[in-house]
């Protein structure tokens, strides 16, 4: 089944989005999804062809996401905030045949230079296509095509992450990894109840986490979603407050910053029904301070994008400060010891998950994904954990390099790149530093080719160019050599001590 469905059979004048102080119904998003599904299909855009969608979190994103899905075509959402070369890179890593663009990134797009894109048809403003826009009817439309049929195993949207290693590659969730991972959601003791229910969007939906757990799951169920653009801890609550928000998920960082809010209106968060944290670990005192500045039980996750993405979640099942909680229902998960065996209870191992919800690979990428994934399904995720009596799993470790910076995967690799392509810089190598209010920062350790002289604002600003601001370093040391191993890997401890 196409997951473009999930929007069928809820009550036409149910509210659907709350969009820049609009609302849509279930009624006319339907009608505003076929008509453009109708547009793109007037283009030529079919089965498997993959469109990219630059959109911030508004009704231009949403509407762009199901019409792509409903005609069996791939959706490829890209981060708006993203400068031209590094949006230039990942369009021509998909092979997009064209991109959906909102009013908000129109800026950033149209300094792309997409003429490396091989068979890219260019760039399309969304409003354009539509119509009107949030909360309006859709223009006169030419019969849209009906939804096209898609199987569990046909590609619904590449995401763009790193695997064990490396820098970002596009990997794959199917419908059926997708839908698996909402019935999963949906199968534990605590979840969202129905179209009473109203989420709170403000993770980006060009992330799994607000695309799938936030995004679908509300529309699954016949929820409302408020779509918030951009993460400000002042408006963002004043959004709760307003529409009743009843489902709230964020980052780390996010609840932190509301939990520091010097003041709070009395009954601000009194709707709130459940309140979920992932994508980086919480600290137990965020949690705490949640608890008694909010009054909300804050719940922390486990997920990661190939797993469509949530495998483990505290939610309804009072899990410890610093307990990521259990395996949702449906999924298989091992502790797997440096001998291949399964870890005893308090050893630690690394997460190895398997069920419905498990991607298949990544995009043209046969050796990233062999190393993933075993002969028998197992998705190798590269985090480690340990298991206590009660069944209880806690985060220890991360087997790969990679950095969160504020709920989002930084690749050591990617960065490396960029920066070496300067040409003051022989060597750079990247690490993850504590950073008061992101979690962790990007520090860079550059080596300068013989005769350069670089400042370290230089060097900042020249990865600013080619990469998201999260992504680019906030410190630099000039050093006269980065340390490596004997088989010429950077040894990454060695520069966090």
């Amino acid at each position: 089944m196409n997951l473009a469905t999930i929007i069928d059979g809820h009550p036409a004048d149910s509210p659907a989005l709350v969009s820049r102080g609009k609302t849509t119904t279930y009624g006319e998003l339907r009608d505003q999804v076929a008509h453009l599904r109708g547009r793109l299909a007037g283009l030529g855009v079919g089965p498997g062809d993959r469109v990219a969608i630059i959109a911030a979190n508004n009704w231009y994103f949403v509407v762009a996401y199901l019409a792509t899905l409903g005609l069996g075509a791939i959706g490829v959402p890209l981060n708006p905030q993203s400068p031209a070369p590094e949006i230039e890179r990942e369009l021509a890593a998909v092979g997009a045949r064209l991109a959906l663009v909102g009013p908000t990134a129109r800026a950033a797009a149209s300094g792309l230079d997409t003429s490396g894109v091989d068979g890219f048809e260019g760039l399309h403003a969304i409003g354009d296509l539509v119509g009107p826009g949030p909360g309006g009817e859709a223009g006169d439309d030419d019969r849209p095509p009906p939804i096209a049929d898609a199987g569990d195993d046909d590609p619904a949207v590449l995401l763009f992450t790193s695997g064990t290693a490396g820098a970002p590659r596009p990997a794959i969730l199917t419908h059926g990894n997708l839908r698996a991972n909402l019935d999963q959601m949906m199968a534990g003791p605590a979840h969202p109840e129905g179209p009473d229910e109203v989420a709170l969007a403000v993770l980006p939906l060009f992330h799994v986490f607000g695309l799938n757990a936030v995004l679908d799951l509300a529309l699954s169920i016949g929820a409302s979603v408020v779509l918030v653009e951009r993460f400000d801890p002042y408006t963002s609550l004043e959004e709760v407050a307003t529409h009743g928000v009843t489902l709230m998920s964020g980052v780390p960082t996010m609840w932190a910053a509301w939990a520091d809010l010097p003041t709070l209106s009395p009954g601000a968060l009194a709707t709130v029904r459940l309140a979920a944290s992932g994508a980086a670990p919480l600290d137990p005192e965020v949690r705490t301070r949640v608890r008694d500045r909010l009054g909300l039980d804050l719940a922390e996750g486990y997920g990661l994008t190939e797993a469509s993405p949530v495998v483990t979640t505290g939610v309804g099942h009072d899990a410890p400060d610093g307990s990521i909680g259990v395996p949702l229902p449906g999924i298989e998960l091992r502790l797997v010891d440096s001998d291949g065996e399964d870890a005893l209870v308090g050893d630690p191992g690394e997460i190895w998950v398997r069920g419905p919800n498990v991607f298949p690979g990544y995009w043209n990428d046969p050796e990233a994904t062999a190393a993933a994934l075993t002969d028998d399904g197992w998705l190798r995720t590269g985090d480690v954990a340990v298991v206590d009596d009660d069944g209880f799993l806690a985060l220890v470790d991360r087997a790969k390099d990679v950095i969160v910076v504020s709920g989002f995967n930084v690749f050591p690799a990617e960065v490396e790149e960029i920066l070496e392509a300067h040409p003051g810089i022989d060597v750079a190598a990247v690490v993850g530093v504590p950073h008061p209010h992101s979690g962790e920062a990007v520090k860079a350790f550059v080596v300068p080719a013989p005769g350069a002289h670089l400042e370290e604002d230089a060097v900042i600003d020249h990865a600013g160019r080619y990469l998201a601001r999260y992504k680019c370093p906030t410190t630099v040391a000039f050093v006269e050599e980065v340390p490596h191993g004997v088989t010429g890997k950077v040894i990454r401890r060695a520069l966090r001590t």
